[in-house]
């Protein structure tokens, strides 16, 4: 009995012809002038208010028997608990980072 080998797949096109492709994001290829970290807290922690924001309006709407669509709800409810989780790690990781800055100049 012969085992043939695996051949390559001609659809798929090599890692190496991404190693020459440009960037086209828009982003700056300067590190030092990208996005501001405060303004990056800033839109987070915004973005987070509106999510709950909208939760809390929802809930009123499943309160009061206005909500035609419970899902719209709980997919909501659920959006706001993971930004608030996130934002809770975020703060935590900044923390840690201040007290061992603080920790180093001790």
């Amino acid at each position: 009995m012969s085992i043939d080998a695996i051949q390559p797949l001609g659809a798929i096109s090599p890692v190496s012809s991404f190693m020459n492709a440009t960037d086209t994001t828009g982003a700056p290829a300067d590190p030092a002038a990208g996005v501001n970290f405060g303004n990056m807290v800033a839109q987070g922690l915004q973005k987070l208010q509106d999510a709950q924001n909208t939760a809390d309006d929802l809930a009123v709407e499943a309160a009061t028997g206005r909500l035609t669509d419970v899902h719209d709800y709980i997919i909501a409810a659920t959006e706001a608990n993971l930004a608030t989780s996130l934002t809770v790690a975020v703060r935590n990781k900044a923390l840690d980072a201040f007290n061992e800055i603080m920790r180093m100049q001790a």
